[in-house]
Order: structure tokens, then C-alpha cells, then sequence
């Protein structure tokens, strides 16, 4: 039995599981593609301040990488859940890359690397914009990676209306060597990405997004949405030229967009694969033999835990992350890059806690319980 804080006061008992979900660990995934954004791994013993270059424990950061290819998933890599803009600066990002992309060759694995603009620290004109996207995407293409280009919020405090867009990422794709993918990130997950694509009116800027895609499709192998809106998403979708994929970044409801509809489904590029991989893989592999009632089986009842762990303020989904990732035994410590350890509350932990035992996401449960427990007495609970 083991006491946690709720959130509106109090503890509870709560009796923790004893045996982890028995899954299997190999085999590709084939019926979807499917990546996990995967998070990084702070060096605890750094003597760093918040606003301190990242330190990096490359060891444990590429093991954890390792976990998620020997279940078949691919690792989407330094994205927003590797805390691009939220502790890892450009410099960290491109020796992660690196090292990262050098590994996948190594052990076969599928990698695609976040391309964006955050080498830029003070405002910026689009020519600034533009050249910052190139020395990232070069970057990447040099490693043989695929390019993920993500949103910019120096693009968004800089572009005046949809053609600016237009322009740039017109651009950008002409020059790609290999298809890459877009990424529209909401601002549930980054205020300054407020009116991308040149409008905050969601509809005018699903015009202006599948433009950019209509005029380059051969450079475009998909898309990745991170709008929380699953109706949204199947619309645009349904409407993506031949070829062009989605992959799902919808935290809140991906199990039924990866399932799909009798007119298409989603792939999915998704931070909460990062905690859910074992299971994910299961889940996927189960659809690929046809069985969606199995597939949604194994996957429906993660959607809580998920939920919880993105929900509002989203961008520090990446604490509870990493808690889970610490509880399962992955890393030795609950550090984070810029502190971010402290950006969720001690009940929120403790559900995140709760709720992953309850899926057997843990395995070795005995462990996660006493570094719970070790947590727990951090913060002054009483046993």
C-alpha cells in the first residue's frame, strides 16, 4: 500500500500492481508507420542553472533510444518532447541528432529529426528565418535522417499573412533531397505558435497548409498534426493528395485516428509513444493482422493516462514523461534539462503514477513503487 497526495488535498491508498503486462518485443510494425517522440536524458551530476546549455547523459539518452527500435517503433528525434526550445538549445540539438542518427545506422533503426529555426535567440527577418531552416535541414540530410520541419516561432512572430508561408516553405522543399514531413503544432503546445500558416482562423490556415502540400507533393511524405482535434485532422486527411500520409500527434485521441475509417486512417508521430512503447507496439501489431477490436482493446485504455499527462498547460507533458520513463527504470534519476522536473505538481505525478501501474506500463513494478515512494518522501508525504 503506498499513500498519494490528491489533487484537491488529502492522500489515499492506493495498492500498486505486482505483475507487468507480459509483451512481445520484436517483429516490425507494417499495417502503420509509426514513430515515437522520444525524450531526453539529463546528466544529474551537471553543475547547471535552468538557463544553462543542456547536459545530456548521451549514454542513457541512446539507450533509451534502443528501447523503443527493439520494439519496432521508429524514434522521432529531436522534437518538442526532447524539449527543443524548452532546454536544449540548437547546439544540443544537432550533437543529439548526430549521435542519435549515428545509432540508428548502427542497429538498424528508423529515425526522422525535427528541422526548425531555434538557433535564432532575438527577433528575426524572414531571410533569417529561412537560412536558419536550411543549416538545420542540412544538418539532418547530411546525417541521413529524414527532416521533419517543424513549426518556427520566429517564422510566426515574423511572416505577415499566408504567402510568406508560402514562400518559405515552398523553398525549403524545393531544396529537401528526400520527402520530408510537415509539422503543424497547435498552440496548446506552444502559445507563440498562435496563427500559424498566416491565420488564427483554423479554416483559412487548413487552406493555406494543404496549399504548400499541392504544390510540392512529391517533396511532402506527410504530415503530422498536433491539434487535439480529431475531427479536424480526418478532415484534412480525406483531403491530402495521393501518396501523402498523416501522421497523427493527436495525444488526446489517437487511438481512433490510427484505427481510421472506411475512407483512411492515420499514421502516428507521438509523444505519448515515448512512455506507452511496449504497448503501443503491441497495439499496432495486433492491427496488423486486422483485428481493430483488439487494436483498441489495448489502446483505448492508455487514452486516460495520456490525457492526464498532456493536459493544459500541454507543453509540460514532458515531466510526467520522464517521471514514467524514471519509474520504469530507463534513467537512474527524475532530472530534467532546465529544472523542468519542477513544472508539474507532486498529485499530478502521483496520478501519472497511478494511472501507468494500472496499465502494467512498469516493468518491474516493485522498483517504480519504491521510487515513487522515495519521491513521495521528498516531498514530505508521510508512509
Amino acid at each position: 500500500m503506498i499513500r498519494l497526495p490528491r489533487a484537491g488535498g488529502g492522500v489515499h491508498a492506493y495498492e500498486p500492481g505486482t505483475e507487468p503486462l507480459a509483451l512481445a518485443t520484436a517483429g516490425a510494425l507494417t499495417s502503420r508507420t509509426v514513430f515515437s517522440a522520444a525524450h531526453v536524458v539529463a546528466d544529474p551530476y551537471a553543475d547547471t542553472t535552468p538557463d544553462s546549455p543542456a547536459a545530456v547523459d548521451w549514454d542513457a539518452t541512446l539507450a533509451f533510444r534502443r528501447h523503443l527500435w527493439s520494439h519496432g517503433l521508429g524514434v522521432a528525434e529531436a522534437m518538442d518532447t526532447a524539449q527543443r526550445g524548452m532546454g536544449l538549445d540548437w547546439t544540443g540539438a544537432a550533437e543529439l541528432i548526430r549521435r542519435s542518427a549515428a545509432e540508428a545506422k548502427a542497429v538498424g533503426g528508423r529515425i526522422a529529426c525535427g528541422v526548425g529555426t531555434d538557433q535564432l535567440t532575438g527577433p528575426a527577418d524572414l531571410v533569417a528565418v529561412r537560412k536558419a531552416y536550411e543549416e538545420q535541414l542540412a544538418l539532418v540530410e547530411e546525417t541521413g535522417s529524414q527532416a521533419v520541419l517543424m513549426a518556427s516561432r520566429a517564422l510566426a512572430a515574423a511572416a505577415d499573412g499566408p504567402d510568406d508561408y508560402l514562400d518559405l516553405y515552398g523553398h525549403l522543399l524545393r531544396q529537401a533531397s528526400e520527402p520530408v514531413v510537415l509539422h503543424w503544432l497547435g498552440p496548446m503546445f506552444d502559445p507563440a505558435l498562435e496563427g500559424y500558416w498566416g491565420s488564427a482562423d483554423l479554416d483559412a490556415a487548413t487552406e493555406t497548409f494543404l496549399d504548400v502540400i499541392a504544390a510540392h507533393p512529391d517533396k511532402v511524405d506527410g504530415i503530422k498534426v498536433s491539434l487535439l482535434d480529431a475531427r479536424r485532422e480526418v478532415e484534412l486527411r480525406r483531403r491530402l493528395p495521393e501518396g501523402v500520409r498523416c501522421y497523427t500527434g493527436d495525444d488526446f485521441h489517437y487511438p481512433e485516428l490510427i484505427a481510421g475509417d472506411e475512407q483512411g486512417f492515420s499514421h502516428a508521430l507521438l509523444g505519448i509513444f515515448d512512455p506507452l512503447a511496449p504497448l503501443a507496439a503491441e497495439a499496432v501489431r495486433t492491427l496488423d493482422t486486422g483485428d481493430v477490436a483488439g487494436f483498441r482493446a489495448i489502446l483505448d485504455p492508455t487514452v486516460d493516462l495520456s490525457r492526464h499527462l498532456f493536459q493544459a498547460p500541454t507543453r509540460y507533458y514532458k515531466t510526467g514523461v520522464v517521471l514514467l520513463a524514471w519509474l520504469a527504470g530507463h534513467q537512474e534519476h527524475f532530472t530534467m534539462v532546465g529544472g523542468l522536473q519542477s513544472a508539474r505538481s507532486l498529485p499530478h505525478l502521483a496520478r501519472a503514477y497511478e494511472l501507468a501501474d494500472g496499465l502494467g506500463l512498469f516493468p518491474d513494478p516493485a522498483l517504480a513503487e519504491s521510487r515513487m515512494r522515495s519521491l513521495l518522501t521528498v516531498y514530505g508525504v508521510p508512509a
